[in-house]
């Protein structure tokens, strides 16, 4: 396949960044009691690492509109790699805050950019095939990256997990200068198109569907781990295998959309939705049971990562190709808004009606985004192959 070099380097790229975004929770005790701060101000790293993203992923893109991709990819992971760095070394926590907020703006780059050179650099009989690896990516830093994170922060300490991963982003970067081919920026989308995007009415409706479902998710991913163990009373072994379930599950959920996301984009779209919301509703129900609640997330894993690669794709299909990357910016902006307020909605639902109810009320934030689906976009979705 013409352009697997330059998209195995994205793919390492897609699995480090996921590994980096998420890898603190796992060590967020060792940071606070090393750095001496309590575990609600540790966690402040990562809710503030998301808002970074939110906030800084559309003002940044506009700056660099004009730049060749290939430097703007490059440019992202050596700031990545050097933040990272900057996390090992650090030895205050508000050193540590700036350094993940360092890699905070090259995570808004990178995931502005992902998605549209995956694309680029293929033929595009394999565009959804590249989206799919992308996916992939992800993937695999779930099922791989943040357990090894974890347990490199156990055996070394905390700051030699941040080490590991700047030494794979120099790998990475080596690679990518040697076999990332240059990819010309049109530079015409200018600040005074954007309004023109806030008028796409179907962009825009994709746009809140995204955040819906991300809220739903987050609600009740964010404490999926004290729900399996503390409600579900599930031993530490059996979180840890039903997690990594979820991980390889969503492998399943890329290649389905791989081969069957042509003919079958609104069948498996919508599969992607309302399965996604059957799965949150029956967390409770399957909880008394392992198989069952180990079947429930499987499910979930293969619908979410569904949902990811479908809604990408379906947000390029209706936009002009200049604007990508701007969109993607947006699309990367909201999907961090929807993991902050969906980890904050979960901590609401935990302390008022029971971590038990996670599920029930992330389901019913999809369950409305599957009704504007239904209802609305799915009907845009149909015109616009019928005019293909």
């Amino acid at each position: 396949m013409k352009g697997l070099l330059p998209l195995i380097g994205l793919v390492i790229c897609v699995f480090i960044f996921n590994m980096s975004e998420f890898m603190p929770i796992g060590l967020l005790t060792g940071i606070s009691v090393d750095l001496g701060v309590s575990e609600s101000q540790a966690g402040l790293i990562i809710s503030m690492y998301a808002w970074a993203v939110a906030i800084l992923s559309l003002p940044l893109m506009l700056v660099l509109r004009k730049m060749e991709y290939r430097r703007m990819l490059l440019m992202c992971v050596a700031l990545f790699a050097a933040f990272q760095a900057l996390s090992g070394i650090s030895d205050s926590y508000w050193m540590l805050m700036i350094s993940r907020i360092g890699v905070a703006v090259a995570h808004s780059i990178f995931w502005s950019i992902a998605t549209p050179l995956a694309v680029s650099v293929v033929e595009p009989s394999y565009r959804r095939a590249a989206i799919s690896l992308i996916a992939v990516g992800t993937s695999l830093a779930m099922v791989i990256g943040l357990p090894l994170g974890r347990v490199i922060g156990l055996a070394l300490g905390w700051r030699m997990s941040f080490i590991a991963i700047c030494a794979i982003a120099v790998v990475a970067l080596i690679l990518l200068l040697i076999v990332f081919p240059r990819v010309e920026n049109p530079g015409t989308f200018t600040l005074g198109r954007v309004p023109e995007l806030f008028r796409n009415r179907v962009l825009m409706g994709f746009f809140v569907a995204e955040v819906l479902v991300v809220i739903g998710m987050f609600t009740a991913y964010s404490y999926i781990e004290p729900f399996l163990n503390g409600y579900a009373g599930l031993p530490e072994n059996d979180v840890t295998m039903i997690l990594t379930v979820y991980g390889l599950s969503g492998i399943i959920g890329s290649v389905l959309f791989s081969r069957k996301g042509g003919d079958h984009r609104i069948g498996i779209i919508l599969m992607a939705f309302a399965g996604s919301c059957l799965a949150l509703f029956l967390l409770l129900p399957s909880s008394a049971l392992m198989i069952a609640v180990m079947l429930v997330i499987a499910f979930w894993g293969v619908c979410y990562t569904s949902f990811n690669v479908s809604m990408q794709n379906e947000v390029l299909k209706v936009i002009p190709a200049d604007s990508f990357a701007i969109v993607m910016a947006l699309f990367s902006a909201l999907y961090n808004v929807g993991i902050a307020t969906g980890t904050i909605m979960g901590g609401l639902v935990t302390d008022s009606i029971g971590i038990q109810y996670i599920g029930v009320v992330g389901g019913c934030f999809i369950a409305a985004s599957t009704m504007l689906l239904v209802f609305y976009l799915v009907g845009k979705m149909r015109a616009q192959t019928s005019t293909a």
